[in-house]
């Protein structure tokens, strides 16, 4: 996949605007993950190219359209709107007006989180302003999801936290992107060295013509004059490829001192400003006096998460029996014990596990539904001491 796209594309009407916009999709196989954080968020991720090391793949999550705004999760549901009655008679006509009246309003918060998305020279930040902007346009529904807005809140946290464990996204873009220069180099230098060689090769073939022992004297008075056209041109190409040599030397000394002066230097860097504002949660705070459902970091999207999962678990609605809820009971338990809610937490853990005993002893002949809940009644018990332990030193 060296020299591949990782991504694929898809042009997709706005159900808002009817703007055409063409979206990228990762493919599968672009990027592998290490383990999985106890809340699920994935962990060193590594992009099959280094120069997209510096994007957390939640930058592609969900699609915005570039005209009005309107964003929705990705999915091939999206991608088939026009096909999706129930969307279409149920929901659009209502998202559609509410969405075109809040963007009409002075000081917009749908326009101000689209203005500020930069995938480019901000993707991770951009990632986060599409999922608000999800999440605002869930909310305009009379019926909104509130197990996927739970989601959305927790993706928010996991690019914060990837954010932060960073020591600059700036830097690991660049880095990424030097990383896939240098490599370009190095197949460049491997085909100069090829060219050199078969230049030689071509010289020695040249050079058999002319054996004077293998033809008679009219002969080569006549290949004479073509000898000296070879030799000028053997000697020109043997010009051009040096000139090529020195030049790829001098840029891969160019390149090496970009990376000492240019991405070397960022290291030391902790905030990076955000157009006109000292950082990205200063503009995030900025825009909480517009809504209050935008969260400036990991805690508060965390926190909002928790809100949203507890409300899905307790109407029961769009919580399936089983793994799904075992599931669902463990991230409010776990998410709890992340932002110091020890009681809470403790409460959740314990339903967790008995619920995840219960449905592993109802299932115990079928081992193929009980895989994802014995992982999780492991992570529950794990964590629910972690919980009391955090709980005691209060």
């Amino acid at each position: 996949m060296s020299g591949e796209s990782p991504f694929l594309l898809f042009r997709v009407e706005c159900p808002v605007c009817k703007t055409i916009n063409e979206f990228e999709q990762v493919k599968v196989g672009a990027y592998v993950e290490g383990d999985r954080d106890t809340d699920f968020c994935p962990r060193d991720i590594e992009w099959r190219l280094p120069r997209y090391q510096g994007y957390n793949p939640l930058v592609f999550f969900t699609a915005t359209c570039g005209n009005c705004y309107y964003t929705r999760e990705f999915t091939n549901k999206y991608k088939d709107w026009k096909n999706d009655s129930a969307f279409r008679t149920r929901q659009l006509t209502t998202v559609k007006t509410r969405h075109l009246e809040q963007l009409s309003v002075a000081d917009s918060v749908i326009k101000m989180l689209g203005d500020a998305i930069d995938s480019q020279r901000h993707p991770n930040e951009s990632a986060i302003l599409k999922l608000h902007l999800a999440i605002f346009d869930s909310l305009l529904s009379e019926h909104p999801s509130v197990l996927d807005i739970g989601r959305f809140y927790l993706r928010i946290a996991w690019v914060f936290r990837y954010l932060h464990r960073a020591v600059d996204s700036g830097h690991a873009r660049l880095s990424g992107q030097v990383r896939d220069a240098e490599e370009k180099g190095r197949q460049l230098q491997e085909l100069v060295e090829r060219a050199r060689k078969q230049l030689d090769n071509l010289a020695g073939a040249v050079s058999a013509h002319f054996d004077e022992s293998q033809v008679s004297a009219d002969l080569q008075s006549r290949m004479v004059t073509y000898r000296e056209r070879y030799e000028d041109l053997l000697k020109q190409l043997e010009s051009d490829i040096a000139a090529i040599e020195q030049h790829h030397d001098a840029f891969r000394v160019l390149l090496h001192e970009y990376r000492e002066a240019v991405v070397g230097d960022l290291e030391g860097e902790k905030a990076e400003a955000f157009g006109q504002y000292r950082s990205f949660p200063e503009f995030l705070v900025k825009l909480q006096e517009h809504w209050n459902g935008v969260v400036s970091g990991e805690r508060e999207a965390l926190e909002q998460a928790i809100s949203y999962y507890k409300k899905a678990f307790t109407s029961g609605h769009e919580i399936a029996a089983g793994n799904q809820q075992i599931q669902a009971s463990y991230l409010i338990a776990e998410l709890s014990r992340r932002i110091g809610d020890y009681d809470g937490a403790k409460q959740y853990f314990t339903s967790t596990i008995r619920a995840g005993q219960d449905f592993i002893y109802q299932n115990r002949h079928d081992q193929s539904r009980t895989v994802l809940a014995r992982k999780i009644l492991e992570l529950a018990i794990e964590q629910g001491r972690a919980n009391l332990e955090a709980a005691r030193m209060v």
